[in-house]
């Protein structure tokens, strides 16, 4: 029964990695109807930013929590930046292109980032400080749930309950909500689409800086290579739940984890990604829309 669940547990804690990225994706789908394929490069920038600045806190004396506190700040402003520098380059210019133009300007800065990191750094994995410390109260469960992943699952139930209602409650969510619905109408009725796009962009960025620098300091490694690997598995947990939704976002990345974690338990390691992706295939073939997705176009 451990065994059980320590595998749900780690699914579960995987999973909620996943649906932060996943998030990402499905909010800029939401609006403007594209995939973000440079989103997992996002991902993997905010993990290099918080190990440079965690190194350079550190040797200012910081300790402990501040350290996680000041890394991720950092890392998701930063993020944030090449979020907003992302669509400015690769979408804006494209607005009024055919659909295939700006997913291949996408794929082009996702390929432009993980080279421009590659030779930044380098192509070996780095090691990356524990950031998350033990809590006192979880000594007796540690041996099946960490600390770092009790951060985890609640960082992301946290951001799924604030990114909702700022999407409902928000005067900026309303103008999300109607660039989604209509763009055209919603120029019309006078709200800015090109800051409204922008600032998605930027929000789902800063949701995968987090994203990176939890996963980052959970494992205990980084490379250049680990935005792709991680921004497939959440583009595939977003059309999992059903690509536009929020909470379908969050299930389909749990669904994804639990999936990979159980499968490698009980059958093979080997076979991790044949299982998710087989799972898609299958959800996919029985519900196109995805487990919380809906026929209609408005999705947010």
């Amino acid at each position: 029964m451990d065994y059980f669940f320590e595998l749900f547990l780690g699914g579960l804690t995987r999973g909620s990695i996943y649906a932060l990225i996943a998030l990402g994706y499905t909010m800029v789908y939401g609006i403007i109807e594209l995939i973000n394929f440079a989103h997992g490069e996002i991902y993997m920038i905010g993990a290099f930013t918080a190990l440079i600045a965690a190194s350079l806190l550190t040797m200012a004396g910081f300790q402990g929590l501040a350290v996680l506190a000041l890394a991720m700040v950092i890392a998701v402003i930063y993020a944030g930046a090449y979020g907003y520098t992302v669509e400015k380059v690769a979408y804006q210019p494209l607005r009024q292109a055919s659909r295939l133009s700006p997913l291949i300007s996408a794929i082009g800065m996702s390929i432009f980032l993980q080279n421009y990191v590659l030779l930044a750094q380098t192509s070996d994995f780095l090691p990356f400080p524990s950031l998350i410390p033990q809590f006192k109260f979880m000594k007796s469960i540690e041996h099946i749930f960490s600390s770092s992943e009790l951060v985890i699952v609640t960082v992301t139930a946290t951001t799924m309950i604030l990114l909702t209602c700022l999407i409902k409650f928000t005067r900026m969510g309303k103008a999300m909500r109607a660039t989604a619905q209509d763009r055209k109408m919603a120029m019309l009725a006078g709200i800015n689409i090109n800051r409204v796009i922008s600032t998605t962009f930027v929000i789902g960025s800063c949701l995968a800086a987090v994203g990176g620098v939890l996963i980052a300091s959970h494992i205990g490694q980084i490379n250049f290579y680990i935005g792709f690997i991680a921004g497939i598995k959440a583009f595939t947990a977003a059309v999992l739940g059903g690509i536009g939704s929020i909470p379908g976002a969050v299930l389909g990345g749990l669904v994804l984890g639990w999936t990979e974690s159980f499968a490698t338990g009980y059958i093979s390691s080997d076979y991790e990604d044949v299982f998710a992706f087989l799972l898609l295939v299958i959800i996919l073939i029985f519900r196109p829309e995805g487990l919380l997705g809906k026929s209609s176009t408005h999705k947010v």
